[in-house]
Order: structure tokens, then C-alpha cells, then sequence
């Protein structure tokens, strides 16, 4: 989804504003203004829009950094303007004239004796700055007084040479009407829509705020465009209702039309949702400028997918608490409320996702494999090569987060439905009761589908909040639950499970194996062998069935445990369609993976030898590991130290028993 001028610009400012300290000038910007889900509440995020790291970056390192992007921003478009110093202090003359102008009307015509100064502010006006005209019919104005006129006037007398003596540069101020009261109490600005919503300035306010500026052939065909709208709606639309005063204000605003000149109108049109609960994604602004013949449209602009919006309630956000945590009075940690699915910008590691602190690891591994499968072996252009791609650029890595956001939803719908879950950014619900209320399933709204291609373009509208969002990993997982269990809350997910009372978020806030297996294979199943196996318990006949993995899978998994005889992983997970597997190693998730597909070869007598590459988020690893596996050279392995051979070549031989493992010059992780 592509981030709006309008919130990029707001958000900008609102950065400033909470950097400074200046919490009533935010609150009274989020009276008039109002926060929508499309808001950017990310300094990273938003950095990434305006593509400024390297300034944020460079700023970091001075002595007296600056605390604000707009800082940043201004200092260096100032810094680059040094070469172009004449042009500036051109347009700085002006500016200085018309503010002590504006303060001082007495002082007018002003006088600028200095002949650089003269002629510098001669040209600005000339330019492509500002055009002089007359306000009436675009006829060039004579030298007349300053109190009687308004506008910015070139005052040149001539000598009978026919040489200009001096140039007079009057700036006087515009003749004043009598203003118009506008109440600005709590319950007008509530009808006004500035309390609840987007805000629709009238025109009249519009011509206070703007000088006036040449209007084109556009406006008209804008003006045409806009009573188009307003005729189409009818009496009965909901720009009509209201009180007899409310539409005899709405029949001036047309009437000033007809009116208003050659002055610019900025009109915000305003779409209200029609029922409480309707996808957001109908709400449609269209920021209307006379002087642009296009409509620029908001993100949140509605797109063809058939998406069904509804927000949270406290039923449900108390059945994913039970589910994911074990208890609805349970909170999630902070480590799992500040993870995104955000990459790394190490040069040789872009494909990888980074992980900040320790317990979602699971999550983001299980998504890096599928991020690694799009990227090398299903969205590869044709003329690059695997390993080029695992130097990806942001839109391609993006686009792969997107799809792969997708496929593990798709698949724990059972391929029919899926569920995305959207944080709103504002309360969808108050809590009550036993239920305790920590600010994230309370902002969430659902979206439910059911075909693969809404869901990637529902997916794709909303990545940023999964790839830059302080809540991008919760996200994906509620998610999947949801999707899992769509039409029984959390039922479903237990069912899948061993013992049904299993959380999904284990002790310490790690993930369970059942966790791991809903986002690699779609089912919350507690084992990683094939099919199910039924134990007989010996008692009266009674048997336990413990559940594993059913179908062939896209990526795999890779356990420690295996090599400890604590459980087996099965063919399914062991052989996928695709050489990538995480690894479950020493209680923490990475993720192993080839170019080849000849890494898939289930012969290990067969002399194979070929790289594996290997990728941890939270190692803050800083190069590529590339390991070298040669199968079928012998049984050195069996004489090593097992106390000194690394955890990960362990993990290996469970696939290719008496596999050699060479780390080409990188140091062993022990």
C-alpha cells in the first residue's frame, strides 16, 4: 500500500510535535485532524517512506544530533542550498518585505534602494515564483494607492530617456470585509465532523487562508466534476441532511463558485461510511485542487478485493489469550508487541529478517522460510541467478513478505478462507470484567476472505504494518489463529493440539512446537513425525492418539532433539518441496537453506556435495555463513567430540547421516 502525502505530511509534523514535548498542540492537531489506520506511529517506518536513512544515519553520528526528522530534513535541503546562495537570499528579501509589509502597512509602498536587492526581488516576481496580474480580467496595473487597492504591485517610473529611475515595490493590505463569525464550540466542531473524522474545510475559509493564484482551464473542468458530485447526491444523500441552515450553507458554497474568481479552492470531499461497522477501506478522500487536474486519493483508497471487515470484541480477543497465552488476565510481552518482520540492511543479508530480543523466533523463522522460498525459487526474475537474489531490493523483498504472509494464512484456512488482522490504531472495544486490557486486541479489525488472490491484495494494502509495525509479528500469528479457527473462535486450534489446554506462547515467551507447525503446515499439531500414532496406555483399553504431520510440506523443519532421540521428524518435514528448513536448535529457530535442488536427494550413499546457507535473526549476524555439506565421504563424524562439534552440524546429519561440514573460513557456532 502506498503511504499518502497527507499522512506522511501529518505524521511528519506529529513526529516534531512528540520529539518537542508539545502534547496539547498534539492533542489539539488530533481534535482537528484525526488519526486514521493509515497513520504512521513509526519513526522507522516513516523514515523508510522518505527514504532518509543515510540522513538519519549521518545525523546519528554528529556531536549535537538533531532529535526531529523535519530538522533533519530542513538542515539538509538548507546544506544543499549553500551553492545556490543567490536564490536564496533573492527569495529571503522578498519574504522579509512582505512580513514587515504585513506588519507595518503604514510603512508601505516599500522602498528597496539597494539595486541587487532591487533587481533580485524584480526577478522573483517575474518568474516562476508568482505571476503579477490584476485581480480583475488579468489587466496590468497602473500606479495607484496602496490603501485603496490590494495585491503586490511594480511601481517603475520613467524618465524622458526612457530609463527606469527606481522601482517601487508596494505591498499593501487587502481590503478587508467584515468577518464572518464561525462559532468554535465543542458540539459545532462535532457536527462540523473535526471531533470524529476527516474535516471538510468550506470554501470561504479556503479564500481567507490562500491568496489568490491563476486558475486554468482545470478549474473549470474541476468545478464542472465537483456539482456533478453534489447534484448526484440528492436530497437524500448524506451531504443533504441536516437542519434548513446546513443546506443553505451547503447552496452558498456552490453559489461561491460562480463567484470566487481567479481565487485557488482547496476542497476535502468527504465520503461517510454508511454503516458502524463497514470495511474502511470504503471511505474514500478525495482532496480536490483547482490547479491539479487529477484526484489525489487517500491509502485508504477501496480496492477490488471482497474483504469483510469486522472490528474485535472481547469474546474473541479473550478466546486468543486463552489460546495463544494460556489466560485472558495474561499480557503479552514486550517482546512480542515491539517484533515486525522488518530486514536487515547488511549488504549480504538483505533477505534476512531481524529479530530484537529473544521468544518470537519461531514466528519469524517459520516466515523467513516461506520469505526465502518466494524470493529464490517462485518470484525470481529470469535473468538473475540465485544468489543474486539473495540480494534483493526493498519492493522485491516486500513483495515476497506479502506472498509469503499469504500462503501460511491460505494454508491454515484449509486453502478456502483466511482471516487478516489490521491494527486500527484506536479501540474497537471496551474491555470489561475479568479481561485485561493492554492496548493490542483491542485496536485489531479482521478481515476475512475467501479467495487467494484477495487475500494478497488485502495482504500487500497492509504489509507496511507487518514489515515496519511495532505489532507485525502479533499481527501475523493472531492471524493465523484466526484463519485457523474461523467459523469456531479458538476451538479449531485445539483440537489440533495433544492436550487442548496447550498455549501456543510456552513459558518464557518462546514458541511451541504446535505454534511452529501452524505456520508451516496449517494445522496446530503438537508433533513433527507423519500421520498419527495411537498409543495403547495398557489400562482398561484405553488409548492416547498423538497427532502429527499428514500432508508433503513446501519448507521443513530440522530438530536437535532428533539427534538426542527425544522425538523423530518425519519425510514431510525432512524432505520438502523446496530446500529451506528451519531449525530447532538449543530452544531457538533459524533457518537453513540451498540454491540447489539437488540438496533434496534422499540417497546418502550417494557422493553429493553441495553449500547450505544458514541465517539467524537474532545472532546479529553480520556476514554470510555458507556451509559446505559432503555426503558419503566417510564416517569421520562418529570419532569428533560430540561436546565440541556445533549444534547445528547435529541438525544436519538427522538429514544426511555422516555428512562432513566445512564452514569455509567462518567461525563454528558452538
Amino acid at each position: 500500500m502506498v503511504a499518502s502525502v497527507e499522512e506522511v505530511s501529518a505524521s511528519i509534523v506529529r513526529e516534531y510535535l512528540s520529539r518537542k514535548g508539545l502534547k496539547r498542540t498534539i492533542a489539539c492537531m488530533d481534535e482537528e485532524h484525526p488519526r486514521t489506520h493509515s497513520s504512521i506511529n513509526n519513526r522507522s517506518q516513516l523514515r523508510q517512506i522518505l527514504h532518509i536513512e543515510d540522513l538519519y544515519r549521518k545525523n546519528k553520528v554528529e556531536s549535537s544530533p538533531l532529535r526531529t526528522l523535519l530538522e533533519i530534513i530542513v538542515k539538509h535541503h538548507i546544506e544543499g542550498g549553500k551553492d545556490d546562495k543567490t536564490a536564496g537570499e533573492e527569495s529571503e528579501s522578498l519574504a522579509s518585505a512582505l512580513i514587515i509589509s504585513r506588519l507595518s502597512p503604514a510603512k508601505t509602498p516599500l522602498q528597496m534602494n539597494d539595486t541587487n536587492t532591487e533587481h533580485a526581488a524584480a526577478s522573483f516576481l517575474s518568474g516562476d515564483h508568482m505571476k503579477l496580474r490584476s485581480p480583475i480580467n488579468d489587466v496590468s496595473p497602473t500606479p495607484i494607492d496602496a490603501d485603496k487597492k490590494h495585491g503586490l504591485w511594480v511601481d517603475s517610473s520613467v524618465n524622458e530617456t526612457g530609463q527606469s529611475k527606481s522601482e517601487h515595490f508596494v505591498i499593501s493590505e487587502p481590503e478587508k470585509k467584515p468577518p464572518e463569525i464561525i462559532p468554535r464550540s465543542r458540539p459545532n466542531r462535532i457536527r462540523r465532523g473535526m471531533m470524529a473524522g476527516p474535516i471538510a474545510s468550506t470554501l470561504q475559509e479556503s479564500n481567507r487562508q490562500r491568496p489568490s493564484r491563476r486558475v486554468d482551464a482545470p478549474h473549470l473542468l474541476l468545478r464542472k466534476d465537483e456539482e456533478t458530485r453534489l447534484s448526484q447526491g440528492g436530497v437524500n444523500s448524506p451531504y443533504q441532511k441536516g437542519s434548513e441552515k446546513s443546506r443553505s450553507d451547503t447552496a452558498e458554497r456552490v453559489q461561491g463558485l460562480e463567484n470566487v474568481g481567479p481565487a485557488r479552492q482547496d476542497r476535502t470531499i468527504v465520503r461517510p461510511k454508511t454503516q458502524p461497522h463497514d470495511d474502511l477501506s470504503e471511505m474514500v478522500l478525495d482532496d480536490v485542487d483547482d490547479d491539479l487536474p487529477e484526484l489525489s486519493n487517500m491509502s485508504m483508497k477501496k480496492s477490488n478485493h471482497t474483504a469483510r471487515g469486522h472490528p474485535m470484541d472481547q469474546h474473541t480477543a479473550s478466546e486468543l489469550k486463552a489460546v495463544l497465552l494460556g489466560s485472558c488476565v495474561k499480557c503479552f510481552s514486550v517482546e512480542w508487541r515491539n517484533q515486525a518482520f522488518t530486514f536487515s540492511e547488511t549488504h549480504d543479508l538483505r533477505y534476512g529478517i531481524v529479530q530484537k530480543k529473544g521468544g518470537p523466533c519461531g514466528v519469524l523463522a517459520s516466515i523467513q522460510a516461506f520469505v526465502l522460498k518466494k524470493l529464490l525459487f517462485e518470484n525470481m526474475d529470469s535473468s538473475t541467478t540465485r544468489l543474486q537474489s539473495l540480494r534483493p531490493t526493498n519492493a522485491a523483498r516486500r513483495r515476497c513478505l506479502s506472498l509469503a504472509v499469504a500462503e501460511v494464512l491460505w494454508r491454515a484456512g484449509e486453502e478456502t478462507k483466511a482471516t487478516l488482522a489490521i491494527n486500527t490504531g484506536r479501540n474497537v472495544f471496551t474491555p470489561s470484567g475479568h479481561y485485561k486490557s493492554e492496548g493490542v486486541l483491542e485496536k485489531i479489525t479482521c478481515f476475512s476472505v475467501d479467495s487467494m488472490k484477495d487475500l494478497q491484495m488485502l495482504v500487500e494494502q497492509h504489509i507496511h504494518q507487518f514489515e515496519t509495525g511495532e505489532l507485525g509479528c502479533l499481527l501475523l500469528t493472531v492471524s493465523a489463529v484466526l484463519s485457523r479457527s474461523i467459523d469456531k473462535g479458538g476451538v479449531r486450534v485445539r483440537e489440533d493440539m495433544d492436550v487442548a489446554t496447550t498455549a501456543l506462547i510456552g513459558a518464557h515467551g518462546y514458541c511451541t512446537q504446535e505454534l511452529v507447525n501452524l505456520l508451516l503446515v496449517g494445522r496446530a499439531v503438537s508433533n513433527v513425525f507423519d500421520g498419527d500414532v495411537e498409543l495403547d496406555s495398557g489400562k482398561g483399553g484405553s488409548s492416547t492418539l498423538l497427532k502429527g504431520i499428514k500432508h508433503p510440506c513446501n519448507v521443513g523443519l530440522l530438530s536437535l532433539f532428533e539427534h538426542y532421540n527425544i522425538f523423530k521428524v518425519g519425510d514431510y518435514l525432512k524432505n520438502p518441496g523446496f530446500p529451506v528448513w528451519v531449525v530447532c536448535s538449543e530452544s531457538h529457530f533459524s533457518v537453513l537453506f540451498g540454491l540447489q535442488g539437488e540438496v533434496l536427494t534422499n540417497r546418502d550413499e550417494d557422493q553429493l556435495e553441495f553449500d547450505l546457507y544458514y541465517y539467524d535473526g537474532l545472532a546479529n549476524q553480520q556476514e554470510e555463513i555458507r556451509l559446505t555439506v559432503s555426503v558419503g565421504k566417510g564416517k569421520s563424524s562418529q570419532d569428533a567430540d560430540a561436546d565440541l562439534t556445533p549444534p547445528l552440524e547435529l541438525c544436519i546429519r538427522t538429514r544426511w547421516k555422516d555428512a562432513l561440514v566445512g564452514w569455509n573460513d567462518t567461525e563454528p557456532i558452538l
